[in-house]
């Protein structure tokens, strides 16, 4: 029974020291927390200052890929399959590919062909356990952008997003990411949309944590006063 109560007085003097510590850390870490959880990050990025404007089509002089009547707002030209084609995304968010030698329309690449560009560019990329089309509005957790992508889900866990329209790798979802993406949901308390990181249920507990912590290290110069004076106490005695 002595020796449970000598190992449990060493255990409360070492958690003494380590608050000691990780004490001024944890104030650092609730306080800095807090402070980055108070505002939008869309209002942090000072997104509420753009002031809106009318998007003008994409026009470039003498190519028909971006005339005004194709109503573009943006073109890339990328290398695909050995040659050159252009991304063209329309004012309304549509995309379509186009074959810039020949000005040809290209069709939305199919499963075999997002199975073929992850064999090709993915390490482990040959180790397909699936193929799956998901429209804009129906896509999984692990991606969350409003584009109609397929998933090739690959042995080892991972997800590779290819755009159906593009024809390029979006996003590489592997399992440690999707861990990491749920972990990141429980941080921010947002575990449906893992993108809200400022809301009044974080806010609250953010600030509960900070005056937690605080109030915590504060205790611990109590706590050392109060020894320091029953050691005074018994050396008087």
């Amino acid at each position: 029974m002595a020796t449970s109560a000598s190992l449990l007085n060493r255990f409360a003097r070492w958690h003494v020291w380590l608050g000691w510590l990780v004490g001024v850390p944890i104030v650092m870490w609730t306080a800095t927390g807090l402070f980055m959880v108070a505002k939008p990050i869309e209002e942090v990025r000072g997104n509420h200052l753009l002031m809106p404007v009318d998007e003008a089509p994409l026009v470039i002089e003498g190519s028909p890929l971006a005339s005004a009547e194709a109503q573009l707002k943006e073109m890339q030209v990328v290398m695909q399959d050995g040659r050159a084609v252009a991304l063209l995304t329309s004012l309304n968010g549509e995309t379509r590919r186009v074959d810039v030698a020949s000005g040809e329309a290209l069709p939305p690449i199919d499963a075999a062909a997002a199975r073929a560009l992850t064999a090709r560019r993915i390490v482990g990329g040959d180790a397909v356990r699936a193929v799956t089309l998901f429209d804009a509005d129906d896509v999984p957790i692990d991606f969350r952008r409003p584009i109609a992508v397929w998933q090739v889900a690959l042995e080892d866990g991972a997800h590779i997003y290819i755009g159906r329209d593009t024809g390029e790798i979006l996003a590489v979802r592997t399992n440690w990411w999707q861990w990491f993406d749920f972990m990141w949901g429980l941080h921010i308390m947002d575990l449906s949309d893992r993108e809200d990181s400022s809301h009044p249920i974080l806010i609250l507990f953010a600030a509960l944590s900070l005056i937690g912590a605080v109030m915590g290290c504060a205790l611990m110069f109590r706590r050392r006063k109060a020894r320091n004076t029953s050691a005074r106490t018994k050396a008087s005695a």
